[in-house]
């Protein structure tokens, strides 16, 4: 099966592109370092000519209020290339509780692409993921003042970004699912707890303190960010870090 990976050079493209070649298919992977420009629409027909299935792991560079228009000039213009292409599956990667959380530019950019995938003509694949534990440092990053870190105590349930690439090539490699896969780590934890073990184990000094107001999370009510009824990775928090 031949299969473009637009984004296939990122964190989680190129762990799909791998997968993907190990199986036996002929997974190339596209990325702005390779000549193609989502935006402009630069290279998007070359890429995708002749392939079986495109997936799109391409990210908006921010996540404020420009993220709603990346995914729809992004979407459009690889939907498309697609349907000139010719490929029967369509696969893109989103996140768990995405349609949760109104409070989030980002968030509601992410269902923006997926209603725009549902409404086109390709046949698709949506694969939603929890929260990546690669980006822990990030998320203490974000709100640490001093030694101290400020974190609410949202549940999130993380996954290893190598299960994620695993789960996406598993579903590109199939049929269509015209629907949502769910895939979420095998573990529920409050942020604020997450991010205790995660200092502790790095014996970072700071310290954190539970704030509901703090980050990104702070828009999150509940636990919409987890679902224990998803396919479960898996890869332990703590085996991880370690």
């Amino acid at each position: 099966m031949k299969i473009a990976v637009i984004g296939g050079t990122g964190l989680i493209g190129s762990q799909v592109v791998q997968n993907l070649n190990a199986a036996g298919h002929e997974a190339v992977p596209h990325s702005q370092s390779t000549g193609i420009d989502v935006i402009s629409g630069q290279g998007l027909e070359q890429a995708v000519a002749g392939v079986d299935v495109v997936v799109n792991l391409t990210n908006s560079p921010t996540f404020d209020e420009a993220s709603p228009a990346f995914f729809q000039t992004s979407m459009d213009n690889l939907l498309a290339a697609t349907q000139k292409g010719g490929a029967g599956h369509f696969v893109i990667l989103s996140i768990v509780g995405v349609d949760q959380v109104p409070g989030l530019d980002y968030y509601r950019a992410k269902v923006l692409q997926e209603d725009i995938l549902k409404a086109g003509p390709i046949p698709y694949s949506i694969v939603r993921a929890t929260q990546f534990m690669e980006f822990m440092d990030a998320v203490l990053s974000w709100t640490t003042d001093g030694d101290t870190v400020r974190l609410p105590a949202t549940p999130i349930q993380p996954i290893a970004a190598q299960d994620v690439a695993r789960a996406v090539a598993e579903v590109a490699a199939g049929t269509p699912l015209n629907g949502i896969r769910n895939i979420a780590g095998p573990e529920v934890f409050n942020l604020d707890e997450l991010g205790r073990i995660t200092l502790s184990h790095k014996g970072d000094p700071r310290s954190v303190v539970t704030d509901p107001t703090a980050g990104m999370f702070a828009a999150v009510e509940g636990d919409v960010l987890t679902d224990t009824n998803a396919h479960l990775a898996p890869t332990r928090y703590t085996d991880w870090l370690s």
